[in-house]
């Protein structure tokens, strides 16, 4: 089958998946912030570490376009960069040598990792991270496998425009700047890789300084402390945050981590440069996400799963015997969340987290990662319901949608349902 046209089928069929499980009701966290935000229409200014730039104005640009309210534009943004960068994931391992059935296996395998899958779900700007970092990956790829020196040039492109979406992505400039010394032989196309990303890094902080915000402002917030609070953590708790980071790869992975280690084994001996630019990259996420101090540090991963996920199609690559026998179990994938769910559901500590989470869905909330009836921050407020800790950083911004919405003519059970 045509590669290209194995890559558009695989497009349909998550985007299938995703719009199957796609959010019935507005999540908790940080989702109705964003939504609120486009469904105002105020285009942002300014590029901070929780303002998301790229993500909150392409949103709104699809709402003005399509004539669509806050929510669907979300919604579409979501869905079709999840969908798409499955496809860059296939298209990654494909360009490493691997055959078709592989490289979709793999695709397949990231596609329905938990962590991926959830924010697929939910109206986030992570989806949309992914897609570009993904195209960043790819053509990092490329630049080492092909003879078309425009990939190097696209790495810079694709790295720079990430950095509009989310802050975190500079922790991919060291690994970025090693790739750039490895391409030092095409002098030319590294220079000018580099010269573009600068472009786009630095017009964060012009941005920025012309509209008052202080010069650290791109990387920096005023909702919080975390970045502070990461380093006044016991010793107890770093190793806790270590172990918490081994499960979210096991929950992702699953039997898969046995490529995905091979994978990275075999790059090292096939090709040691690639190799080194992507152990830096993913050092510098993975410890990152590991100790960040916020309660959903999982999504912080998802560069990183990226990564580990091409490292899996490598591995398959290289053992087909064994990935022949056990390639079926990739279909068993949304099983395993299931039984999970279940089993967790049947210990004393899981039935107390389940009570205690209870406002938001409880387990399935955590362990299942489609949204298509999940509970709704927007009921909750309507109906003046309590949690047993704090949600007033949802709330504020759920309760301000719901004035907006009423503004509108929306009635308090009509909202319920949003």
């Amino acid at each position: 089958m045509n590669k290209y046209f194995t890559g558009l089928i695989l497009f349909l069929i998550f985007l299938g998946i995703y719009i199957w499980g796609s959010f019935a009701r507005i999540p908790f966290a940080d989702c109705v912030g964003f939504v609120l935000t486009v469904e105002k229409g105020e285009y942002v200014t300014t590029a901070t570490a929780t303002s998301h730039f790229l993500y909150v104005n392409t949103a709104i640009a699809i709402k003005d376009i399509f004539g669509l309210n806050g929510i669907e534009a979300n919604r579409i943004l979501v869905l079709f960069s999840a969908a798409l960068s499955v496809v860059f994931v296939y298209y990654s391992v494909l360009s490493l040598k691997a055959n078709v059935i592989t490289s979709v296996v793999a695709a397949t395998i990231f596609g329905l990792s938990f962590s991926f899958w959830r924010n697929a779900e939910i109206p986030e700007v992570y989806s949309y991270n992914c897609l570009w970092i993904s195209l960043f990956f790819l053509s990092v790829i490329r630049s080492f496998y092909t003879e078309k020196k425009i990939y190097i040039i696209l790495s810079g492109i694709f790295l720079g425009i990430s950095l509009w979406l989310h802050i975190q992505n500079i922790l991919l400039i060291l690994g970025f700047l090693i790739f750039i010394y490895f391409m030092r032989k095409d002098r030319k196309e590294a220079v000018l890789s580099f010269f573009i990303f600068s472009i786009f890094f630095i017009s964060l902080f012009i941005l920025n300084y012309f509209q008052g915000l202080p010069i650290n402002s791109p990387y920096s917030s005023d909702q919080g402390q975390w970045v502070e609070d990461s380093f006044k953590k016991t010793l107890i708790q770093y190793l806790s945050d270590f172990v918490k980071s081994i499960f979210y790869v096991i929950y992702n992975y699953t039997i898969f981590i046995f490529f995905g280690i091979i994978g990275i084994i075999t790059l090292f001996k096939n090709n040691r440069e690639m190799f080194f630019v992507f152990l830096v990259s993913s050092f510098f996420v993975y410890g990152f996400s590991t100790f960040y101090a916020v309660t959903d540090n999982y999504v912080f991963f998802l560069p990183f799963n990226i990564i580990f996920a091409i490292a899996i199609g490598y591995g398959m690559m290289h053992r087909q015997k064994i990935f022949r026998k056990i390639s079926f179990a990739v279909i068993l994938i949304p099983l395993f969340y299931i039984f999970s769910y279940f089993i967790v559901g049947q210990t004393n500590k899981g039935k107390a987290f389940n009570d205690f989470k209870s406002y938001k869905g409880g387990l399935s909330y955590y362990l299942l990662p489609w949204m298509n009836d999940n509970k709704g921050i927007l009921e909750f407020i309507i109906d003046k319901k309590t949690a047993p800790e704090p949600v007033n950083w949802m709330t504020i911004s759920a309760e301000e949608y719901a004035e907006v919405l009423k503004s509108k003519g929306y009635t308090d059970k009509e909202i319920r349902e949003f």
